[in-house]
């Protein structure tokens, strides 16, 4: 359940079946549900790994999973629908670790910017400071008039591939059948 008991918007997987492949039975990331899961799962991995972000997702359930920047995101989520996908770095500047980035860039599960409200909620579950939203947001549409996938820069809501309008809403899954909405969800 999301803020003010707003549900977050579930994204399934929609890019390629390649990385799909890839998922194994208990591959997942790994569940951080307490600066103290952080804190052990971030002291066992190599000191050169924490100088670049992480690949995370949120899981439906709201718990977030990390994995090495390179894993695929379909694997760190084990192949199951997320709230949120993208990576996040980490510092601890004053002892203490906060996220000192995140963004939403998953090709494969192409999250709206709208996601930022799972992982706020998530970081806050397990008591990890924050910025107050994606420190790099990636806006993804699909050309409803070719279906190419697209990204949005600068606000030019323009199709790359055959300079269609892309919508201002997020359509990305509509290709394959639409998310429904949760109940007061924008």
């Amino acid at each position: 359940m999301g803020i003010r008991g707003r549900p977050h918007r579930a994204y399934r997987y929609v890019g390629p079946a390649g990385p799909l492949s890839l998922v194994r039975p208990g591959g997942r990331g790994c569940g951080i549900r307490s600066v103290a899961d952080f804190e052990q799962w971030v002291s066992a991995l190599p000191a050169q790994e924490l100088a670049e972000p992480f690949t995370f997702v949120v899981d439906t359930a709201g718990v977030l999973r990390l994995a090495p920047r390179r894993s695929e995101h379909v694997v760190c989520a084990g192949g199951a629908a997320v709230l949120a996908a993208g990576e996040m770095g980490f510092s601890r500047p004053s002892g203490v670790w906060a996220v000192g980035e995140v963004s939403n860039p998953s090709t494969g599960y192409c999250p709206d910017v709208r996601s930022w409200q799972a992982v706020a909620d998530a970081l806050d579950a397990v008591g990890l400071g924050h910025p107050g939203g994606f420190t790099y947001a990636v806006v993804f549409r699909r050309c409803p008039g070719c279906r190419e996938l697209s990204i949005v820069r600068e606000e030019d809501f323009v199709c790359v591939f055959c300079e269609g309008p892309l919508p201002d809403r997020w359509n990305v899954d509509d290709a394959r059948g639409a998310i429904p909405a949760g109940p007061g969800e924008v």
